[in-house]
Parts: structure tokens; sequence; C-alpha cells
């Protein structure tokens, strides 16, 4: 893809961008660290491309994240929730500076430490195991109905405290309320149809733990809202960034991961005849291909400087974390799977007071569901071709909403 001169915005949109956006991304960062680029919504943002500039910018105090920053331009076409959903889900811990943002990431951080998810790593593994059980016992099989789509949500379940009889009424249609629908698209009145269902879910569930306190992570949230430490806003929003984005990431990295080692097979099978790899490779999986390809807005409240590039206050500043992750200048033989790659300092969970702070459980779920994957399932590879995949048409992130695989047999 030939780069439009600087004046025009570069289109982060199509078929062939979501399908390898990597070419792109190798041209932009030769070009420059900073460029401004279109999103379908009619978006323009300005977008952050190597390591160094990435690093840099996510550990930028002068970027903020909450939405009232935004300038009349960004608004006008990124507040693609109509109020009064938006106030009510949108202020989120991805969405919010210091001191706010430090008091309600201090609510999440014990139930997602490192501590805590290997002492669930049983639990999980049994999960895993039974999701398999499930699968035809000869293929072919869709991994993400099957297996990727379930695991994580029910991993889910367990670390934050849905009840089961909650969990089980979650429709993972829900989720597709982050992808924008602008107002005259076609597709709204759907858009707003999962809207109003998750916000009934949403009230359903802190509903469900006002009435059967324990101790998790959806009570304490609660608790913390009855006690005025939360507005009610922001207890739903954040009920909301778990159900959404608690999971749905880690379904996709799965189909990433996947994907790669189909497409590395003799890694694929090294893999599979030596599990204590599975730690190291997930870094390498995690920092090839993120499902995390680009974070969420940021702001400068006043015009400054990025990189060398001046961005007027209130225009939207997005890091490429998959752009960052390929930077010949950090990782050397970047295009390559290299499952030995040490030191893997990826940003694939992203950087400074915002890293995600699930980061400890999904790398033990994809070390987990490829683990039990690859030894459950002999000869397993995908049942396509590769130039037949389909890519989520999602803005921020990688992944398919199917990945047909054929295997041997179910072990």
């Amino acid at each position: 893809m030939t780069i439009p001169k600087p004046a025009d915005p570069v289109p982060l949109m199509g078929c062939p961008y979501k399908a390898d956006p990597y070419p792109l991304y190798e041209e932009l960062r030769e070009a420059g660290p900073v460029h401004s680029v279109l999103f379908p919504s009619g978006v323009q943002a300005w977008l952050v491309t190597g390591y160094d500039a990435a690093h840099a910018a996510l550990n930028d105090d002068r970027l903020g994240k909450n939405h009232d920053r935004g300038n009349r331009r960004w608004r006008d076409r990124a507040s693609i929730m109509p109020e009064p959903q938006h106030s009510q889900l949108q202020v989120h811990l991805l969405h919010q500076d210091p001191p706010r943002h430090t008091l309600m990431r201090r609510l999440v951080t014990d139930a997602f430490t490192p501590r805590r998810v290997d002492s669930l790593r049983p639990r999980f593994q049994e999960l895993a195991d039974a999701l398999i059980d499930t699968l035809p016992e000869y293929g072919p099989a869709d991994l993400v109905a099957g297996f990727a789509a379930r695991f994580p949500f029910q991993v889910l379940a367990e670390v934050i405290g849905l009840p089961q009889e909650l969990a089980v009424r979650f429709d993972r249609d829900w989720g597709k309320v982050v992808q924008p629908v602008g107002p005259t698209d076609p597709g709204r009145p759907r858009y707003e149809a999962r809207l109003h269902g998750l916000q009934s879910y949403i009230a359903e569930v802190v509903a469900h733990k006002r009435g059967h306190e324990d101790d998790d992570l959806l009570s304490r949230l609660t608790t913390a809202h009855d006690r005025r430490e939360l507005s009610r806003g922001e207890l739903d929003s954040m009920v909301f960034q778990l159900l959404v984005a608690g999971q749905e990431p880690v379904t996709n990295q799965l189909t990433t991961a996947l994907i790669a080692l189909f497409r590395a097979p003799e890694q694929l099978a090294r893999l599979r005849e030596n599990p204590s790899l599975l730690p190291r490779a997930v870094e390498e999986l995690l920092r090839y291909d993120s499902a995390f390809e680009l974070t969420t807005w940021r702001f400068f409240d006043q015009d400054s400087d990025l990189c060398g590039t001046r961005v007027p206050a209130g225009d939207s500043v997005i890091v490429s974390l998959c752009a960052a992750n390929r930077d010949p200048r950090r990782f050397p033989d970047p295009d390559t799977l290299d499952l030995d790659r040490s030191p893997n300092p990826h940003l694939a969970f992203g950087h400074g007071i915002h890293f995600c702070p699930g980061a400890a459980l999904a790398r033990a779920e994809l070390q987990i569901a490829l683990g039990a994957l690859l030894a459950r399932l002999p000869g397993l590879h995908l049942a396509i071709r590769d130039e037949d995949i389909e890519w989520t048409p999602a803005v921020l992130g990688r992944g398919t909403a199917q990945l047909p695989v054929g295997y041997d047999r179910r072990l």
C-alpha cells in the first residue's frame, strides 16, 4: 500500500489491511513515528508506530484518557454510544486519569494478582479440558465457537464472581457494542438493541451481587458504589469493561496465536513436543500478532509536540502496539516467529499506568488453552486456505470470528 501525501490521512480500514496490517505499519515506521490516520467512523487521529515512540507515548503524563478532553472534531465522530449510554458505560478504567483512575484501579487489582491467578490454574485446566471434551471426536470443528469464545468467559466468571445462572445468559453478541456504528449506519438499530440488552444484563448482575454479597470482585465493586466510592455510571462501566474487555481479547488472541502457529508448523510441532516452552512461546505469540492492535484514545489538553509532530489539543492519539512489537530497532528479525526470543519486552498489554491489570490472567489462560489444545488434538491444522481466513472488522483489535480446524482425533 502506498502512503498518501502527508496532507492526507492514511486510511486504516478494508479487508487487505485487516488481514495483514504489518506491511503498512512497516512503511509508516520507516517514514516517521507519528502519522495522521483515518478510521472507518470518519475519526482522524494521530497514530504512533515505532517502539521507542510508543513506549514514550504510553508513559507520557501529558496524554490523558478521559473523553472530556476530546475536541469537537473528535466528539462528532467518535461518540458512537448515544447518551445517556455513553456516560453510563464509558467511564471505566480505560477512560480515566489520575487521581480517579488510581482509586478505581485499586478496586480491581487484587482479583488479578499473579499469586491468585496461579492458585486458580488447576480450575482453569479443568474448564479447558471440559470444553475440549465437547468438541467432535474427529475434525473438523470451529475452535472459536467450540472453545476460544467460551473458555475465556468461563475463566472470567470464576475470577470475578459471576454466578453460573447469570454467566450462561451472557450473549457474546453484546460485545459488539465496542465496534463503531455511526448514527446513519443501517446497522444502528441492531447496535442500539445490543446496547440496551447489555445494560439490562449489567443491572441484573449488580442487583444479584447486592442481594448475594460474597468475597469476590463484583461484590467489592457493588459495595464500593454503596459506600459512594463509585458513581453508578462508574460501577456499570467497570462491570461492562470486565465483561467485554475481560474476555473478548483473549478469544481473539487465541485465534491469532493459533494462526501464527499454523503458518509455522515446525514451531507448532516443537511446542507440542515441549510444553515447557509455553510461557516463553506465549510471550512471543503476544508480540508477533497482538489482539490489542491499537490502544484506545489519548488526548493532549493543549497543542503539544509528539515526537516532532504538532498535535492539536483534543485530537485523538492512538498507539499501534502491533507496529511497535514488529519494530526491527527493538526486535531482531521481527517478522519471524521465534519461540526462543529473549528478552521480549513487547507492548501487547500496554505500558505505564494503563498497563492491562488482567495481564497475568491472560497469560495463564493462553498457556493453559494452547497447551490443552495441542496435547489433546493431535494433527491440529487449519481446515481452510490461509487466504480464506475472515478477520473481524474491529477497529482496535485483531482476531477471527471463526477458526475451522482439522485434527486426527480428540484424546
